[in-house]
């Protein structure tokens, strides 16, 4: 057997055996890509007008929410993230309240006992894990990709012609929309999956670097110049017990501090977000910083003592090797905002065109081995008529 043949062969039962889980993962990432903008229009309140003034600060923020809610407690809620056009969101009492980060003003609560389908939860959980138990549907889903990015590969030597001639070209390269439906099926498949190889391929890998600790080590190698990556630090970072609260502040309070120096430290930042500490434990007070570029690759990282509010560790992206900013892209390059509004328009059509290639893959392979046989005891019956 050539190795043309063992190429086709593996092409076509790996495309079979893997489609299903292809077509869902390429389909759920196509309509997640413009997540954001769909939700902007179906959740206006979202949407706040940016101003040139500070956010308001986290102490009354939990303060006003306590106020709209009624409620008389200590609970703080896990975070809170500060965007210039976004509402602010907190969650209290299994409620979730939106508000102007500037003004204060509620916009929206959101009751989380109360029956509500989230679609791009939904979406979310489908591409992730197939909706299934986390456990099962992720390896799926990364062997599935996997096996998705050797079809790419296989897809282009089958689709490489033997000679380069007028009609292989057109073959390879044109639609033939004048041509019956199996004709153009076939050349959906081969032309739109040459067309798009490139762009799914990126967002294949770059999903795999998710799923596989091998693949997310080779990217960080390449792109450091042959570096090893290193392993993540296992040293767990405490706030210091013998410095309670010095200042005589709350835990709200204590954010506010850290609020104040982040605006200091990037005024214009993208987002702020700030991880409340355990109140049980000393656990300390994370925070990130994203730069207003596009995607959210660049961003600093803050980690303070929640009683003294010293910083205790950074990670800092212009301290990043190229490996490591390449680490940092694998989520922008993903679902396209890299390049932007552009950017995902292409993570669009190329995952699209991704989950189509299951689909025209299956009905060759289908009209192969069975269409012929019909179109053979077709042409006998009207033989056997005109006799």
């Amino acid at each position: 057997m050539t190795i043309k043949k063992i190429n086709n062969w593996l092409h076509l039962w790996l495309g079979l055996i893997s489609g299903i889980i292809v077509f869902i993962v390429c389909i759920t990432g196509c309509l997640w890509v413009f997540n954001e903008e769909i939700e902007g229009i179906i959740e206006p309140w979202r949407k706040v007008e940016v101003q040139k003034k500070p956010y308001l600060l986290p102490s009354k923020v939990i303060e006003s929410a306590r106020k709209h809610l009624n409620l008389v407690t200590d609970e703080v809620p896990w975070g809170i993230h500060y965007r210039p056009d976004r509402a602010v969101t907190i969650e209290l009492d299994e409620r979730e309240v939106s508000m102007n980060p500037y003004s204060g003003e509620i916009l929206n609560v959101h009751d989380h006992n109360e029956t509500h389908f989230d679609f791009f939860h939904f979406v979310l959980d489908g591409h992730v894990n197939l909706w299934l138990p986390y456990e099962i549907g992720r390896p799926i889903v990364d062997y599935g990709t996997l096996v998705f990015v050797i079809l790419l590969i296989t897809g282009l030597v089958w689709w490489y012609p033997k000679k380069w001639t007028k009609s292989t070209r057109e073959k390879s390269f044109k639609i033939k929309w004048t041509a019956g439906w199996k004709r153009i099926n076939l050349d959906i498949h081969n032309v739109l999956g040459f067309y798009s190889l490139l762009f799914t391929f990126v967002l294949a890998v770059t999903g795999l670097t998710f799923g596989f600790r091998w693949v997310d080590n080779g990217v960080y190698w390449i792109f450091s110049g042959g570096k090893i990556a290193p392993e993540s630090s296992k040293i767990t970072l405490v706030s210091d017990t013998l410095n309670l609260n010095p200042y005589g502040q709350t835990r709200e309070t204590a954010i506010d501090s850290v609020l104040t120096f982040l605006e200091a430290r990037v005024p214009d930042a993208k987002v702020i977000g700030i991880d409340w500490p355990d109140p049980k434990n000393a656990a300390v007070i994370r925070t990130r910083i994203t730069y207003p570029v596009l995607g959210t690759y660049k961003s600093d990282v803050y980690t303070f003592d929640k009683h003294t509010f010293k910083v205790l560790a950074t990670e800092l992206y212009e301290d990043e090797n190229n490996g490591g900013k390449a680490r940092r892209m694998y989520y922008d390059f993903h679902v396209g905002i890299i390049m932007g509004f552009w950017g995902k328009v292409i993570a669009f059509v190329a995952t699209l065109i991704g989950a189509s290639l299951p689909v025209t893959g299956f009905l060759i392979w289908y009209n192969r081995k069975w269409g012929k046989k019909k179109g053979i005891k077709s042409k006998n019956a009207k033989i056997e008529l005109n006799l």
